[in-house]
């Protein structure tokens, strides 16, 4: 049975979804050695959506074996500096989220608590390191790590192109990405010792302007025999328009610690 103080932070992150700081490869220096590996890592980034700022709302179905809840999330996002999110549930203010490079914060009207940290949390649930660009790019539809840092073997299918690393690592990495846009069809990571792993999807992308954003996204957290699913419905996105980022935690609420 999962504790309380899990179902708590599990929840915030499906909210936030809906090693802070990799250091970057010098160029050159773990770039893709196989040309063709290097062509479609190249399109996956040309392709990326482009925009300063972003609002637009969520609808955030969040399932465990205990629980089955749905959100109304409002979203927003200025590009690698904040994320900001606040649920609701039959339009009762439920919770506020607040992410930035260097902390990440949430407090929830029902428990009364609070938490304002890093990303220890996010990354302990998930199984892997989370840092914000890390977090940025899932809700992007980017791959999650940089595959400019790491060499890869590339596999064809009907689907589009399978990337996974050369060399043999603790942990697994696997990236599919659209034959036609290169976006991010899938991926995946686990821990090579360890029954844990997490799965994302994007069923399906919406065309903003003359960019590609995720109109879905579906994650699957697994630890051994305990799942966790959250389904995101992006809805009403508009991009470069005026944007702020409210956020105070409310006098008497709880924090939260995470050992």
């Amino acid at each position: 049975m999962m504790t309380k103080k899990l179902q708590i932070l599990l929840f915030a992150f499906a909210l936030i979804l809906a090693s802070c700081g990799t250091k970057k490869a010098e160029m050159g220096t773990t770039a893709p050695e196989d040309e063709a590996v290097a062509k479609v890592v190249a399109n996956h980034y040309q392709n990326e959506v482009d925009f300063n700022t972003l609002q637009g709302k969520l609808n955030v179905r969040y399932t465990t074996e205990e629980k089955d809840q749905s959100v109304t999330v409002n979203f927003r996002m200025k590009k690698n500096d904040t994320i900001w999110m606040s649920g609701q549930l039959l339009g009762i203010p439920l919770a506020k989220v607040m992410i930035t490079p260097n902390s990440v914060q949430f407090y929830e009207k029902i428990g009364k608590t609070y938490f304002d940290g890093d990303f220890k949390f996010l990354s302990e649930l998930l199984g892997t390191p989370l840092d914000y660009q890390k977090v940025q790019n899932l809700i992007l539809g980017q791959a999650i790590y940089d595959l400019r840092e790491e060499r890869y073997k590339l596999s064809e299918s009907s689907r589009g192109y399978q990337l996974q690393p050369s060399a043999e690592t603790f942990l697994k990495k696997l990236f599919l990405l659209d034959a036609g846009n290169y976006k991010t069809l899938a991926q995946q990571i686990g821990e090579e010792n360890s029954n844990r792993s997490v799965t994302v999807t994007y069923p399906e992308y919406k065309k903003i302007g003359q960019q590609l954003f995720p109109g879905q996204i579906q994650i699957v957290a697994n630890e051994g025999a305990q799942n966790t699913r959250i389904a995101m419905e992006f809805r009403g996105i508009d991009l470069n328009v005026p944007v702020s980022f409210p956020f105070s935690i409310p006098s008497g609420y709880e924090e939260i610690y995470i050992e």
